[in-house]
């Protein structure tokens, strides 16, 4: 492993691991504060990393879950210190957070019009009639009892509550991307040198799979990710419908060639919390020099977005820092960004360089105790490209790196 490197000198010190109790009141408290400032009542979470942030359950899903009938829901009044849970079984409820026994419940539903008039009557016994509800997702049959669900008139989006919360992190949701991004290290060191012809991506991801669980990750957030990259624009493989390059794909059977460029991405929880890891690996060889050169040009496009990043700093400093050092051009996937928060999801608020345009990654100011993953692309014809990911806590007069994994076979490891 490489130093942690950071830059100023208001660094945290980041416990070893996450005091859940404390990362449970605290998290509380800040989401029912954003609340009051919202004039919200009620919040009905059906996404499950605000679930995860407002009870501090810990659901073995998450991104998999998404299209799951049975998923966690949370309702969390702004005059009740504990949240409503309601979960499909006892593990990662009773057994694994903070939230009393008497607000643990049964499962919700809420993909079904039975389960939603079972919804309703839940609802009708925590909320007033007359009270302000906001809702991070709908489905279709909550959408057709709106009228009895929400009396008061139409919910408003709770994004505009839960966003402020989980933006600033305490020490110990810190702690706990950090352990997620050390055990998904840990486990990389083990997966890296059987990178080789004839493997195939399905060997690689159960290599890693197996050893993080090993280690102690409580989910695999997402299917790991290794993308053999095209290494000319004529080849024809691997672009979307824009012409740009595509990515993330699914791991395959096929066997690695010699030379190929495997673009990664990988992402497990620990406790709820979600690392997110990338780098760019050769197989069977070692780089170019014009592969070299791209790691080269990404390393200089990092560093000088590193080199203005601070608390006070806006989305839009970083953007531009990163083409400037790019000659112009934006050195990220059109579809993607340039870099994104991360928490009880992979990828959150902000995400820099989107379509939301210039004007909001100008207008959103980087407040410090923020984790902010960063993820430029150099893509040379001829070379398969270069893409990796750094994870910084934003501090006062700069940045902490808890990202400890070695560029290798670029550059200097």
């Amino acid at each position: 492993m490489t130093t942690t490197f950071a830059a100023g000198t208001s660094l945290l010190d980041i416990p070893d691991l996450p005091d859940r109790a404390r990362m449970y009141r605290e998290c509380g408290a800040r989401l029912r504060d954003s609340m009051k400032e919202k004039g919200v009542d009620a919040l009905v979470l059906l996404g499950n990393g605000n679930v995860v942030y407002a009870t501090g359950a810990s659901w073995p899903l998450l991104d998999a879950g998404l299209s799951h009938v049975e998923r966690p829901v949370a309702i969390v009044l702004a005059d009740d210190e504990h949240p409503h849970l309601y979960m499909p079984f006892a593990e990662g409820s009773a057994f694994d957070t903070e939230v009393p026994p008497d607000h643990v419940h049964g499962p919700l539903y809420l993909e079904f019009d039975e389960g939603v008039d079972h919804f309703a009557k839940v609802l009708g016994g925590l909320v007033p009639p007359n009270a302000s509800v906001a809702v991070d997702e709908l489905t279709g049959a909550m959408r057709r009892a709106a009228g009895r669900l929400f009396p008061a008139g139409p919910p408003t989006d709770a994004a505009l509550v839960v966003g402020p919360a989980k933006l600033v992190k305490t020490l110990d949701q810190i702690a706990a991307v950090r352990r997620a991004c050390r055990i998904t290290e840990q486990a990389l060191v083990d997966v890296q040198p059987f990178v080789a012809p004839g493997v195939s991506q399905m060997d690689l991801s159960a290599r890693f799979v197996r050893r993080a669980f090993e280690l102690g990750a409580t989910t695999n957030m997402i299917e790991a990710i290794w993308q053999v990259m095209p290494t000319t624009r004529s080849s024809g493989a691997v672009w979307t419908t824009t012409g740009d390059l595509a990515l993330p794909l699914l791991p395959t059977e096929k066997p690695l060639a010699k030379g190929d460029v495997l673009w990664t991405d990988i992402s497990i929880t620990f406790e709820g919390y979600c690392s997110d890891w990338g780098r760019t690996w050769v197989v069977g060889e070692d780089p170019t020099p014009e592969q070299n050169a791209n790691f080269a040009k990404w390393r200089s496009i990092l560093d000088a977005v590193l080199a203005v990043t601070k608390a006070g700093a806006t989305a839009g400093d970083l953007a531009r820092a990163a083409i400037a050092a790019n000659g112009g051009t934006k050195p990220w996937l059109p579809h993607f960004y340039l870099g994104h928060g991360i928490g009880t999801n992979a990828a959150e608020m902000p995400m820099i360089g989107t379509d939301l345009g210039e004007q909001f990654d100008d207008n959103f100011v980087f407040p410090a105790n923020m984790l902010l993953v960063l993820e430029p692309v150099v893509w040379e014809d001829g070379t398969g490209g270069y893409r990796a990911e750094e994870i910084v806590i934003i501090t006062e007069d700069g940045y902490q790196s808890i990202t400890d994994y070695p560029y290798a076979p670029y550059g200097l490891s």
